[in-house]
């Protein structure tokens, strides 16, 4: 059983997201927040494993909720479930530590998805989410002017780590990255951890996220 939080300000996206994912046997929604700082409370409380968080939050929003859940000790996986698909903010999402990022215009079954992949150690984005991330990355990597410091080089990847990194790429969790690689789940993990360290990433979106613009991997559109 999946154990999931729902932080969005409005009742009736609540509700109505609430009922959807309960159609499904392995989710339970345990517990629904109206603000940023009840979902980090809710989170500390009830130790959920997936907390689906809009962006738009009263009292601390989105970005610096998941910014300071983050900081705990044990934190859930999160996705950011919202309706605002510009560049800076899935940007600021990914930085401050979210697993995926969903626009509130997903199928259902895009959304039963993201969260069964994310919940096994996968990170999830939308073909529209990772397009503007690309934009992001080409922006990035233009000629910088003399007041912007050239991107620190990062610790080449050995072949296999090229390889497993493809593999993130797509979603996929450990369990299946071994399962393709012909590994085990532990040595694929530790490959993962590898791989965030050389590129100075906090977790596997970011990671692909920053492979994408040191072109290490191309993201699909």
């Amino acid at each position: 059983m999946i154990r999931i939080v729902l932080a969005d300000d409005h009742p009736i996206v609540r509700e109505g997201l609430h009922a959807l994912l309960e159609t499904q046997p392995d989710f339970e929604v345990i517990a629904e927040c109206a603000t940023g700082e009840e979902a980090l409370r809710t989170v500390i409380q009830r130790q959920p494993d997936i907390l689906l968080l809009d962006l738009e939050m009263p009292v601390i929003d989105g970005v610096e909720t998941t910014r300071q859940i983050q900081q705990l000790t044990q934190h859930p996986r999160i996705i950011i479930f919202t309706a605002f698909d510009d560049d800076e903010r899935i940007i600021h999402a990914l930085q401050a530590g979210a697993d995926g990022y969903l626009l509130k215009e997903a199928p259902r079954e895009e959304i039963f998805k993201a969260l069964r992949i994310t919940m096994e150690g996968g990170s999830i984005l939308q073909p529209i989410v990772a397009t503007k991330l690309l934009r992001h990355v080409g922006q990035q990597r233009k000629i910088p002017t003399q007041s912007t410091p050239p991107p620190t080089p990062i610790e080449e990847l050995t072949e296999r780590e090229l390889e497993v990194l493809h593999l993130l790429a797509q979603g996929m969790p450990n369990k299946e990255i071994a399962s393709h690689l012909i590994i085990s789940e532990r040595t694929a993990k530790f490959h993962v951890s590898s791989i965030m360290s050389k590129l100075g990433a906090t977790n596997r979106t970011e990671a692909v996220s920053l492979a994408a613009q040191n072109g290490l991997i191309r993201l699909r559109a």
